[in-house]
């Protein structure tokens, strides 16, 4: 904390005064990102204590041993004392917008979703299109702001804001998991729904953790290579066995893989997620959607859309009966579609993250055979108020 005599200046500039005899003076040093994030913390929750001070951190699949003053992988996470700290208190992003996008085709289609995002990431993807908060202490070209919150007042926005749904993304939710859950306490008090938008390098523990207060866990789903993981910061069976323990804690589970050209996009890698996915259940909703160049892959070619088509007839092959294809809008068919898989006709009708036409009632029932849809169905849009402003956080 800034002793006496010290003054924070917002964007990070500290401000020391002091004297000298017959003088005076000042002294501007710049304080690090981390230094003011550290302040942001509280202590975590999940977490164990080792020997010689150290701890064990299990909100994600590293399971970082951390000696003291140091981070973990995320960069976040940190021992001080023997005691691990959290992040807490703090957005760096928040935005209301379609639930799709995130994206969620089975859950309260046509609602909105109040967004929010922090600070940090255990893995360090060189495509990833949120660089600039998940690699904000890895990577010096991003410069950005971040904004004191509460728990009250991002659910009093979502409100507002004519949100249904409250969802932490934009960073990995798993290593602010303390956070989030303060946050959803509130929101299922106010009777908005909780989701993750999370790359699934999850523990048991950070599972039953958040289990009574998260009901939507959408996973990317990467790669199905272990060389391919390791490039970034990862393993893949951590991540395989998350998506199979989500799935039977009854979390509404969505998977989206996007697909990378010459990453992730052959006939056997795809075949062989499909494959995984459909030998969980059948019912899993799979998107596979369109790359775009970013980060540190600027001359990376997009995705084309004859690839995303090819890579969903792979999806239904496997047998997979909910398979989107995502990110260009109006050129994959009906891909974008969500159909009866009994009866073959339309229930939910989209071009990109508009519904066009939705025909599902909230039991999830096809009025046209009587088949179950499985789903979170139902959540009527909200009123928006007028004059509600967002929170406006520099990120660039």
């Amino acid at each position: 904390m800034p002793g006496a005599g010290v003054i924070i200046i917002r964007g990070g500039w500290k401000l020391e005064k002091g004297f000298l005899p017959g003088s005076a003076r000042v002294k501007l040093s710049m304080e690090t990102l981390a230094d003011q994030l550290e302040r942001q913390t509280r202590e975590a929750q999940l977490y164990r204590p080792l020997d010689r001070n150290r701890v064990e951190c299990f909100a994600c699949g590293h399971r970082c041993p951390i000696p003291p003053s140091f981070a973990g992988v995320c960069k976040v996470r940190f021992n001080r004392d023997g005691k691990l700290y959290a992040p807490s208190g703090y957005v760096n992003a928040a935005f209301c917008d379609p639930i799709e996008k995130k994206p969620f085709f089975h859950a309260m289609p046509g609602t909105r979703a109040l967004s929010f995002g922090m600070l940090g990431c255990d893995l360090h993807c060189g495509y990833c299109q949120n660089w600039v908060s998940s690699q904000a202490l890895r990577d010096f070209r991003s410069t950005l702001d971040f904004q004191l919150s509460c728990p009250e007042e991002l659910v009093s926005l979502a409100l507002r804001q004519g949100a249904s749904s409250i969802i932490s993304t934009y960073n990995e939710p798993l290593i602010t998991a303390e956070w989030a859950v303060a946050i959803f306490r509130e929101a299922k008090a106010a009777g908005l729904a909780t989701g993750f938008v999370s790359n699934g390098n999850a523990t048991p523990e950070v599972l039953e953790f958040i289990r009574p207060w998260v009901d939507l866990y959408k996973v990317d789903l990467k790669s199905f290579d272990d060389r391919r993981y390791h490039q970034l910061g990862g393993r893949l069976e951590p991540i395989l066995a998350s998506i199979r323990r989500i799935h039977e804690m009854g979390f509404w589970l969505e998977v989206v893989t996007l697909v990378v050209p010459g990453f992730n996009d052959s006939e056997r890698e795809l075949s062989a997620i499909a494959g995984f996915l459909a030998g969980i259940s059948l019912d899993i909703p799979w998107h596979v959607t369109a790359f775009h160049a970013d980060y540190k892959m600027p001359e990376t070619e997009g995705t084309p859309a004859e690839t995303l088509v090819r890579a969903a007839a792979l999806g239904t092959a496997a047998g997979l009966r909910y398979v989107y294809a995502g990110n260009l809008p109006g050129s994959t068919g009906k891909l974008e579609n969500t159909r009866c898989p009994q009866c073959g006709v339309t229930l939910v009708e989209r071009h990109g993250f508009r519904i066009l036409r939705n025909r599902l009632p909230a039991s999830g029932l096809c009025p046209d055979c009587g088949s179950k849809i499985p789903g979170v169905w139902g959540g009527v849009p909200r009123h928006r108020e007028e004059g509600t402003s967002l929170l406006h956080i520099r990120c660039g």
